[in-house]
């Protein structure tokens, strides 16, 4: 199975992450790591939805496109988009155009927006509260968990769609919710704290 493997510049990471620039950078200053704020979490949510059935790396190369579409991740403002917003969407080559996950965004803002509690609090809920060992090849990663079913229970209770146990358990990965850095990857962190349920 595969295990960490080192890259051209002598750091171990995940295998994943050893590749292309923009994968490897990722994977380095952002995978694994706490979101900073209510747009890192939106854009997060939007783009581990798009990301279903595809390759990371497509999104990640359309990533910067996303935000500038989707106004910044900004939830209130792509609450207010209408049918006309969807129909120049679909038109975009710069994105993934998939009607069902563009909609499903725009629901996801509307939902988000009309939370009275920030998303942030609501997904830090979900850290688990046994701590396991960290895992020594990708096989060992899991692709969803009890906390990952329950996280995505709990969303899509609260109006949001595109968030099944494996999409949740992919955004715990992308925001530090988990820490699925193999054991001995450089980018490994110590897990951010939960908030009691």
């Amino acid at each position: 199975m595969s295990g960490v493997v080192r890259g051209d510049d002598g750091l171990l990471r995940c295998p994943w992450g050893d590749g292309p620039p923009q994968m490897r950078a990722y994977h380095d200053e952002e995978w694994g790591r706490a979101a900073t704020g209510e747009r890192d979490l939106f854009e997060r949510v939007t783009l581990e939805a798009f990301q279903s059935g595809l390759s990371w790396a497509v999104v990640l190369r359309k990533r910067e496109r996303f935000r500038a579409v989707f106004a910044g991740f900004d939830a209130a403002v792509v609450a207010t988009f209408t049918e006309s917003n969807v129909d120049a969407l679909l038109g975009d080559p710069g994105i993934i155009r998939n009607r069902a996950k563009i909609e499903a965004t725009i629901t996801n803002a509307r939902a988000i927006a009309q939370m009275d509690e920030p998303l942030g609090d609501v997904v830090r809920r979900f850290v688990p509260t046994a701590e396991s060992a960290p895992p020594r090849t990708v096989a060992d990663v899991p692709s969803q968990t009890a906390e990952s079913r329950a996280l995505a229970v709990d969303l899509r209770g609260r109006g949001l769609r595109f968030v099944g146990p494996t999409t949740a358990y992919a955004l715990m990965q992308a925001t530090g919710i988990v820490d699925d850095h193999l054991a001995d990857c450089h980018a490994r962190r110590p897990l951010i704290a939960p908030i009691p349920r």
